[in-house]
């Protein structure tokens, strides 16, 4: 119907291919693609290829406030660069990730970012030893693997120091699970700050079984058996609020009795009262920063590996104030 060849025809509808066939060549054959209903197939292009322009992205939990802007960053910057996302979430299942991947490997995905990886993920582990272009996202699980993180420990030293500022010296730190890579980061960042703010200070940290409000309570609950405690870092937003029921339910005031500050700017931060102190992550900077990344490597599978680190900040609101005498 618009009278080129179907190479030509090919091309004029790709869009990784741009400028490859003159605008009016290719108005010409999208204008007949769309008076015919022809849509690509998607299947057939990667069988005769072997790319799919897709890229297989696993997320730990999808109701954690962290990864949907990561995710609208991958998406974004996937699209910009004629790539698709295939999204799944794992739910913090170790075996329901390994199923995941398979059924994304069976979908031809051309990369993976892998934002679930554990301190020691055979998946990830799988996936690097067969070659497949892979990404880690607010994850590291070693310097074979190219990431893309936000820098914990400057964003942990600010709150520490915020802390410390405010005359607090018995501050506690709440760390996500043990198997997560960056609770291990951040917990390790949380010690050595308070070992340079605050020499001789003892660091006390608890472990929420989850980064979720419900573990946070719980482990809120139990550090405060102390009540020597004064400030709570806890591991994400999600934990901090799960000590602001823990410290209404012992009968404890923030910030007058123990300040708080977490760790995201989830979207509702600050709408909690009191509006939560919180170390802010680039997570749409991230994510975007992950699909250029993916795109690259798949592009030239041998380049020097990169960890890139995105800056942080710290947001003071009303959930942190002086250390009560």
């Amino acid at each position: 119907m618009a009278g080129v060849h179907p190479a030509t025809a090919s091309r004029a509808l790709n869009p990784r291919l741009p400028g490859r066939i003159s605008a009016e060549t290719t108005q010409r054959v999208v204008r007949a693609a769309a008076e015919l209903g022809y849509v690509v197939d998607p299947v057939g292009r990667s069988l005769r290829t072997r790319r799919s322009a897709t890229i297989g992205v696993l997320v730990p939990d999808l109701l954690n406030p962290f990864y949907p802007p990561v995710l609208r960053g991958v998406e974004r910057g996937l699209r910009s660069r004629g790539f698709e996302a295939l999204i799944a979430s794992t739910d913090n299942d170790v075996r329901r990730e390994s199923e995941l991947l398979e059924v994304l490997r069976g979908r031809r995905c051309d990369g993976y970012l892998i934002a679930t990886a554990t301190r020691h993920d055979a998946t990830v582990a799988e996936l690097v030893r067969s070659g497949v272009p892979t990404v880690l996202v607010n994850r590291l699980a070693g310097t074979e693997t190219p990431s893309v993180r936000s820098d914990d420990v400057r964003g942990i030293g600010d709150a520490v120091r915020h802390l410390r500022e405010r005359g607090h010296t018995r501050i506690a730190h709440i760390a996500g699970p043990a198997e997560i890579s960056v609770s291990a980061t951040r917990e390790e960042a949380f010690r050595a700050a308070v070992s340079r703010e605050a020499a001789g200070a003892d660091p006390v940290v608890v472990r929420a079984e989850q980064f979720t409000a419900a573990a946070g309570e719980a482990a809120c609950r139990h550090l405060l058996r102390d009540r020597t405690i004064t400030a709570i870092l806890a591991g994400n937003d999600m934990i901090a609020v799960g000590c602001y029921a823990a410290l209404d339910r012992l009968g404890l005031r923030c910030p007058r009795d123990v300040s708080l500050v977490g760790i995201n700017d989830m979207p509702l931060a600050e709408w909690l009262r009191p509006a939560l102190t919180t170390v802010v992550l680039p997570a749409e900077q991230m994510g975007a920063e992950a699909a250029r990344l993916i795109v690259e490597r798949i592009a030239e599978p041998d380049a020097p590996v990169r960890d890139v680190v995105l800056p942080t900040r710290l947001v003071v609101r009303g959930s942190t104030a002086a250390a009560r005498a």
